[in-house]
């Protein structure tokens, strides 16, 4: 009897320190100013859905939903279900548009991603960086041959078209031109295992998706060919296949309800985003990449391709990027670091961002949380953060501080659940 009220009583306390996890989520997100928000065009459908709304980069969002399938677990576990998918607004990203004949050129002046060797229709994941080889954001950016799109973060986006616009300036003799979509584009994510299945519900017919790679884009129009002015990218920031969805905002609300037709498609906020991305081993900028941490440090190097790409190469233009002599050595070897990003597990209770990181002693701080939550899936708390590249090896066995009490934990691999993105077939 004793052991089972010891195991009841234990079994509460984890369900307790859960619940207090996910709610510490909600605080979070609702932590932004009380300033004037912007409602994305689904925000009446949000709330009709029984989103939780909360300030995030601006903009009103959903850190979660209320209802039989809500709640960050729920909506968690739902995006990893086989045959079902999240929808997301994401709305709040800043979408850009790059023409001219040198617009190619002047962006890899700003980013550390081969965007020439993009043929159309093929994209990838960069970075922008600052003269000293920081990070001033993260970026999806696609050959869309009659131009180039470009997605940036919602919380940094004024910020990165101030930078833009400098460079711009210093590079007047190029033929470039950046064309702000504001909020007449809305963006859509639709993320999961059933992602595929969902979406070609709005795609014009012959539509042909299991040849569409995955970080690649199209013009395209939906419902029909009701819709023109669309655009669908296969990527996603959850680790599962998915896309993101570009509609003309005055039929936004069209698409997502559209979308939900479909049971197996689930409302999906904020909150369950962020824990997705952290299982996946996906940065946070604001987090877990700044403007003081360059792309070898967040373990992002390989954004640039390996020592003889083009980007990395003398001859190739690698050191036209802003910030390349702080990252690449003459011979394209990267220079050495003294931090690198980690992921950490083994503790009995969430670490939160800028929790101390210790050696195994527990007397020397080596770094520090950037980013950490309960994992659903792997039902233990998971984290990722910085420690000196000394003690960056996979195994080594480290303590944290959490509540002033210092807890065992060990660095392990980024990816704490293996992602499915779309692979083709031959």
């Amino acid at each position: 009897m004793m052991n089972h009220m010891t195991t009841t009583v234990a079994s509460s306390l984890r369900s307790i320190r859960r619940a207090a996890v996910f709610k510490n989520v909600e605080r979070t997100f609702a932590a932004a100013s009380d300033e004037s928000l912007v409602k994305t065009e689904l925000y009446d459908l949000h709330k009709e859905l029984g989103g939780d709304m909360v300030p995030f980069a601006g903009y009103s969002l959903p850190v979660l939903y209320k209802g039989d399938n809500g709640g960050v677990m729920k909506e968690h576990l739902w995006c990893r279900s086989e045959g079902k998918s999240s929808l997301f607004d994401v709305s709040h990203m800043g979408q850009i548009r790059w023409h001219g004949k040198d617009r190619a050129t002047f962006l890899e002046k700003i980013v550390v991603g081969d965007i020439k060797g993009l043929v159309p229709g093929s994209g990838l994941l960069s970075l922008v960086t600052n003269e000293n080889g920081g990070i001033i954001d993260d970026t999806v950016i696609t050959n869309a041959g009659d131009y180039i799109y470009m997605v940036v973060n919602g919380a940094t986006k004024f910020g990165d078209m101030k930078h833009f616009e400098e460079q711009l300036e210093e590079h007047s003799e190029l033929d470039v031109s950046m064309e702000y979509l504001e909020d007449s584009m809305q963006l859509l994510a639709l993320q999961g295992p059933g992602a595929a299945a969902a979406v070609a519900k709005i795609l014009p017919d012959g539509f042909d998706l299991d040849r569409m790679a995955f970080m690649t884009g199209v013009d395209t129009s939906f419902l029909n060919n009701s819709i023109a002015g669309c655009r669908i990218t296969r990527c996603g920031y959850t680790g599962e296949d998915g896309f993101e969805i570009a509609v003309p905002a005055a039929h936004a609300v069209e698409v997502a309800s559209k979308l939900f037709e479909d049971p197996s498609v689930n409302p999906t906020g904020l909150g369950a985003r962020d824990s997705l991305r952290l299982e996946a081993g996906l940065c946070l900028y604001g987090n877990d990449l700044d403007h003081n941490t360059t792309p070898t440090e967040g373990t992002l190097g390989w954004t640039m391709g390996g020592p003889k790409s083009r980007r990395r190469s003398k001859d190739g233009g690698g050191t036209l990027f802003l910030g390349a002599a702080h990252i690449l050595q003459p011979d394209g070897k990267f220079q050495k670091i003294s931090k690198k990003r980690i992921g950490i597990q083994g503790m009995k209770a969430p670490a939160r961002q800028h929790t101390e990181i210790f050696d195994a002693t527990g007397e020397t701080k080596i770094g520090e949380i950037t980013s950490g939550t309960y994992s659903p899936c792997l039902k233990c708390p998971i984290a990722m953060g910085y420690v000196d590249k000394a003690n960056s090896k996979i195994g080594t066995q480290i303590m944290l501080k959490i509540r002033n009490k210092m807890q065992t934990a060990q660095i392990t691999k980024m990816l704490f659940v293996e992602s499915r993105y779309y692979r083709l077939t031959e």
